[in-house]
């Protein structure tokens, strides 16, 4: 595999676990708001990957793209707090079903998975690099 394939791997995966990350920033910013109406509160984002091959010639080599950002289907968590000014006519308020903890375990994977394609630019740049330097 040419080694520039690996640059445009490891960029694509960048690029998809960058995404990953504003999402999951998203979910986290908007975890603590409450509406009077639940089909107005904040629905929890996640994006969908897809594997994009880079040459058809090669099918099994690619990398990863964002097909789309989908909005969570469950329903939004109600709770009874007749004193929140937001409170529906039966003292109701609606909060995002977002679980804190699994937001963060999903940021620390994106994370995880940023860092390793980061690292493996740099191990192809010094490899590339040290390449050019053997004829010295």
């Amino acid at each position: 595999m040419p080694s520039m394939k690996i640059f445009d791997i490891a960029g694509s995966g960048m690029a998809a676990q960058s995404v990953r990350l504003n999402t999951v920033a998203s979910n986290l910013a908007n975890a603590g708001n409450v509406s009077g109406d639940p089909n107005t509160v904040y629905k929890p984002v996640e994006p969908v990957f897809r594997t994009q091959p880079l040459d058809p010639a090669q099918p099994g080599i690619g990398g990863v793209r964002v097909m789309r950002i989908e909005q969570s289907q469950a329903e939004p968590l109600k709770r009874y707090e007749p004193g929140n000014p937001l409170a529906d006519e039966q003292g109701y308020v609606y909060a995002p079903d977002i679980d804190p903890v699994a937001q963060m375990v999903n940021m620390i994977s994106a994370s995880r998975a940023y860092q390793a394609d980061v690292e493996m630019l740099n191990t192809t740049k010094e490899l590339a690099l040290a390449t050019l330097n053997v004829g010295r």
